[in-house]
């Protein structure tokens, strides 16, 4: 197996580690009325009707099209109708059996009766991202293939366009080495502004900076740009099928980048990439190349570049998913600078715009097949973010059943045409059909509904990475002196994404405030300056009275100065009234024997923020169960899977210090994986529980 090869199922692993819808009822979202118009079939055809979320019924052979249609000024033609539409299918007319027009502007009404959420839970994704009045928009920074100069000059425009966004609006960036895993949205618009500021690009500087690219640094120049097109492909294919998993409607990725490389001119290849330009080896290089052999091989290069972004094509248009591609680099004129070459002879002029206009050519074409715009060689960048807000603020949505159901896995154009004259209409070139084997697993019976409580513990431990987060926090209660209420704030500094420089966070100040407004509380930690903190979980503790409070919680600086913020509405138990109560189960890792004992018998260690161990780490997991009158009580726990099955009983014994009892838990014994660890006590009103999440690797 070649390299590339190898690396290519490496890299499909690590990037597209797929994350599927989650089934399971969600509760009432506590945001606002939608401010989206949408309009069945069958309905009055009235694009001004009454809100309402457009339901389209799925299956294998039901076809969703989003169809833009605009006048000679660019403007949305907004007053169209079932009847003015006609759908093909290779050349077939198709019945359209659903039809909504969807309008949305991303404001709250003025009149919403409760506060906008913010997005915290996997469960909250999947309610506000599906949501109807929400734009969704995901910056993909592909700093694989852009210019460290053009990534910061295109911080503006994407800042501009970030505050133009309404409330509702959802952003999410990622890299190309994140997993879909650990993309994560927010309405905080200004944080993905801070996170964008740590946007650089790496075009043609092969400096590793993390464990996956050391493992290819030694590889010729032309097989890591195979590669780094190869892991922005992946993770732009994954990404749309997670998109597709949370919404029907229209998604928009915003793909900064300055397209992908077809071919190295001659004086940029070096048979090991982690080495610099040998002026005196490209000069050879130059004066032995054969113009032939450099335009077939560029030509057999670009035809295989093009096969294995089909990819990339399919699953934005299976997933309604949009790209736009952005290319920082302006009104370009040329694509190679002295940097690229370390110093040695650039290019010549032909073979320069040959290069720049074939990386221009791939940004268009992956707009043009997934139904985006392709913001290239303009330098009012502004203008084409603005078409992007345009064409998710009104668009139609159509479905119909296809008359000859595919299933031949090949590609089968769509075709939408309306009967007004004189409009442009833009919708999905078409989709590969599934084969008879995907289709089988297409139609296989739903997994069984995973509880609620379950699900949002198994979110609890997602990768927290997203842009504006430095660490992870865990919060736990239990009782307090004086009918108060103890709170426990644990956090540790999270890994810094792939491709990001920022610094590192140095403590983290918390306020607590009563439902009056009122100031609770108000502490540091560690205590003392920032800068302080080392790389180990630091605790806050501290007591108020049960109830709402606001936590409002801001990282700092190690070298002074805020990095983030988050504000927080806990609703603190009240351990006084005469029911069983379970306190916050609290995890402790070990390593060694020596860490474990001294766990042990330590009421003073820190539990862990974090819910990922390897298989070689023992836990202890500590809580206080707590009966009416201070009656004992015996608290149960049992092992479950993700899917919530019991798998054993763990045992649960008294504890000597820290906690009434506790969990000696081993995890030798499980194969990599998520699961839960339920602690049970029955009370007279029935039981109480409380979940532990854990993700167990290798």
């Amino acid at each position: 197996m070649s390299l590339t090869r190898a690396l290519g199922a490496l890299l499909l692993a690590i990037v597209v580690a797929p994350l599927g819808a989650v089934p399971g009822a969600a509760p009432q979202d506590a945001d606002p009325p939608a401010p989206a118009e949408a309009t069945q079939a069958g309905d009055a055809q009235d694009p001004d009707a009454s809100a309402q979320t457009p339901r389209f019924r799925g299956g294998v052979d039901f076809v969703r099209v989003d169809v833009l249609v605009h006048d000679d000024d660019d403007q949305p033609v907004t007053d169209l109708t079932q009847q003015d539409f006609e759908v093909f299918e290779d050349g077939a007319p198709q019945a359209i059996e659903q039809f909504s027009v969807v309008r949305i502007d991303g404001r709250a009404q003025p009149d919403a009766p409760r506060a906008r959420r913010e997005i915290r839970t996997r469960a909250d994704e999947e309610r506000i991202v599906g949501s109807a009045e929400a734009r969704v928009f995901v910056l993909f920074l592909d700093d694989y293939h852009v210019h460290r100069t053009n990534s910061m000059q295109v911080r503006l425009p994407i800042t501009e366009f970030l505050r133009s966004l309404g409330p509702n609006d959802v952003v999410a960036v990622m890299y190309p080495l994140m997993s879909v895993q650990e993309l994560s949205f927010t309405r905080d618009h200004e944080s993905v502004v801070r996170a964008l500021e740590s946007f650089l690009g790496r075009k043609y500087d092969y400096t590793p900076l993390n464990e996956f690219e050391r493992r290819y640094q030694r590889a010729t120049a032309e097989q890591v740009e195979r590669i780094r097109n190869d892991v922005v492909m992946s993770a732009l294919s994954g990404l749309a099928v997670r998109l597709g998993g949370i919404r029907e409607g229209r998604k928009s990725v915003i793909f900064v980048s300055e397209g992908f490389t077809v071919l190295l001119p001659p004086q940029m290849r070096r048979a090991d990439a982690s080495q610099p330009i040998n002026p005196f080896e490209a000069n050879a290089a130059v004066a032995g190349q054969d113009p032939r052999f450099e335009q077939t091989t560029e030509a057999f290069n670009e035809a295989d570049l093009y096969n294995r972004m089909r990819l990339v094509f399919d699953a934005a248009n299976r997933n309604n998913t949009a790209i736009y591609s952005l290319d920082p680099r302006g009104l370009a004129v040329f694509e190679f600078d002295i940097d690229d070459v370390g110093g040695g002879p650039l290019p010549d002029f032909a073979t320069d715009r040959r290069v720049l206009q074939s990386t221009q050519d791939t940004l268009r074409t992956l707009s043009e097949q997934t139904d985006g715009r392709a913001i290239v060689n303009r330098n009012m960048l502004e203008e084409g973010l603005a078409q992007i807000v345009q064409d998710a603020s009104f668009y139609y949505l159509l479905g119909y059943t296809s008359s000859e159901p595919p299933d031949d896995g090949k590609f089968h154009e769509i075709r939408v045409r309306v009967s007004r004259p004189g409009v442009e209409v833009r919708a999905r070139k078409g989709f590969w059909a599934m084969t008879p084997e995907e289709a089988e697993r297409f139609a296989a019976p739903p997994a069984p509904v995973v509880a609620q409580p379950l699900l949002e513990a198994l979110a609890s431990i997602a990768p927290s990475v997203r842009a504006g987060k430095y660490v992870k926090t865990w919060l736990g209660t239990d009782r307090g002196a004086d009918g108060r209420t103890r709170v426990t704030l644990v956090w540790e500094p999270l890994p810094t994404p792939p491709g990001e420089r920022r610094e590192a966070p140095g403590g983290v100040a918390v306020l607590v405030a009563g439902p009056a407004g009122d100031l609770l509380y108000r502490g540091r930690a560690p205590e003392g300056r920032s800068g302080t903190a080392g790389a180990s979980p630091h605790r806050l503790v501290f007591e108020v009275p049960p109830g709402e409070v606001e936590l409002r919680l801001t990282v700092e600086a190690q070298g002074g100065g805020t990095l983030d913020q988050e504000i927080r509405t806990v609703d603190l138990p009240d351990f006084t009234v005469p029911e069983v109560k379970l306190g916050t189960p609290r995890v402790f890792r070990g390593r060694t024997v020596g860490e474990l004992r001294a766990l042990a018998g330590s009421a003073e260690a820190v539990p862990v923020a974090l819910r990922e161990f390897s298989r070689t780490e023992r836990l202890l997991i500590r809580f206080d169960a707590y009966g009416p009158g201070g009656t004992p009580v015996e608290p149960t726990a049992a092992l479950l899977n993700r899917g919530g099955d019991r798998m054993a009983d763990v045992p649960v014994t008294a504890a000597t210090v820290g906690g009434t009892h506790q969990i000696d838990l081993a995890l030798a014994g499980l194969p990599p994986g998520e699961y839960l660890v339920e602690i049970n006590v029955t009370g007279a009103d029935g039981d109480v529980s409380e979940l532990v999440p854990l993700r167990v690797g290798s």
